[in-house]
């Protein structure tokens, strides 16, 4: 495909998702209905949309609508390419400009345009991140790809060589031991050996520095209350010989925990929603959230998110924390976790529970915001 059909084909998808259709869906969609698009016209592709979804509302500013098409224009021009080079009614290419698509500059656009979120947010931005803007300029950029080297199987040097022999070089993470960055062939992660015997699994350096953080020591009952798909509880058992009990109110969401943790060489003991029993050393409530901190991976969910959502995620941590608490052994710690940059998913909702029991004590807390090098996180550790 040429450059411009994959705009055009840009365009069509993010027709689809702007009319309320989830992105992944779409893009599978239209793979199946042009199947003579290669692996790199795919991959070109889901680039396209990905950062247009990222950008939206500054791409929609320099494009002149909040269309497929205005997206696509935007992108051109803030890339610094001539729209009408793409743009151009060729075959297969988006049709030629009008003279109502020429846009406006960004320099004269509101801040929650020039930022890329709902001017809702950003009262919960300036609340949150200890440079805001920074913060939300850094989620208009791709993540890195970054993995976590599990330590039963091999250290960083090992696993950087075992990666080199499929074509994949790698990058240490400063501070952060047990992290790679990916720097060419992200997309052999999966097949790559290294992966297959469980001597790396993705993860970003924020989840890892995290789980660094929790005092683990052999022997401890874990529950990791919100597992998703296990990433932190494989995390925690390469750290220490844990008995790891894995639990999510979606079942299916744990699907894949069984197969990781046997390629990890670890054990993974996972429950049915509501069927936790017993009592634990460390309660890891990992909890729902607004994901904020991790939007340029998923950045429709930046679009999607309303206020009436966010206030139904926080009466879901609150009782997630009240939850967590009960199963505590004495002596217990219980650490409180989300993806989000705002307060009132956060420092506010440890503060609420903490008012209700006075004999809670902080034991570590951590706030990463987003950079270049990882995604925004929040962490508290307490005793209750």
């Amino acid at each position: 495909m040429t450059p411009a059909a994959r705009v055009a084909a840009a365009i069509e998808i993010l027709d689809g998702i702007l009319a309320g259709k989830a992105a992944e869906p779409v893009l599978s969609a239209w793979a199946r209905a042009n199947r003579y698009a290669g692996s790199k016209d795919r991959a070109a592709i889901r680039d396209h949309v990905f950062d247009a979804l990222r950008c939206r509302r500054s791409y929609a500013w320099l494009g002149g609508a909040e269309t497929g098409r205005g997206l696509m224009l935007g992108a051109c021009r803030d890339g610094g390419i001539d729209p009408a080079s793409m743009f151009d009614g060729s075959r297969f290419a988006p049709a030629p400009l009008t003279p109502d698509e020429a846009g406006q500059p960004l320099e004269a656009a509101p801040r929650g345009v020039r930022l890329d979120v709902p001017d809702w947010q950003l009262p919960l931005w300036d609340d949150g991140p200890a440079d805001p803007d920074a913060a939300m300029t850094c989620l208009r950029h791709r993540a890195g790809v970054f993995l976590r080297v599990n330590a039963r199987k091999g250290d960083v040097a090992q696993a950087q060589a075992r990666l080199l022999e499929d074509g994949i070089e790698t990058a240490p993470v400063a501070g952060v031991p047990s992290a790679l960055q990916v720097m060419t062939n992200p997309r052999r992660i999966s097949s790559s050996r290294a992966y297959a015997e469980g001597l790396v699994e993705l993860q970003d350096p924020a989840s890892q520095i995290a789980v660094a953080r929790l005092d683990l020591r052999d022997g401890m009952r874990v529950l990791d209350l919100c597992a998703g798909g296990g990433g932190k509880a494989l995390a925690m058992a390469a750290r220490a010989d844990l008995q790891i009990v894995a639990h999510d109110i979606d079942p299916a969401r744990m699907a894949d925990i069984a197969p990781r943790a046997a390629r990890a060489g670890v054990r993974i003991h996972t429950v049915a929603p509501g069927k936790v029993s017993g009592r634990f050393d460390l309660v890891l409530i990992d909890a729902p959230c607004s994901g904020s901190g991790t939007w340029r991976r998923a950045p429709q969910a930046k679009w999607a998110l309303t206020p009436d959502r966010l206030s139904e995620l926080t009466e879901i941590q609150s009782e997630l924390l009240s939850q967590g608490a009960a199963h505590l052994a004495p002596g217990g710690m219980l650490a409180y976790a989300t993806c989000s940059v705002f307060r009132c998913e956060n420092e506010a909702q440890v503060a609420a529970f903490s008012d209700d029991r006075p004999a809670a004590r902080e034991v570590t807390a951590m706030r990463l915001d987003p950079a270049p090098r990882h995604d925004g996180f929040y962490l508290r550790v307490m005793t209750v």
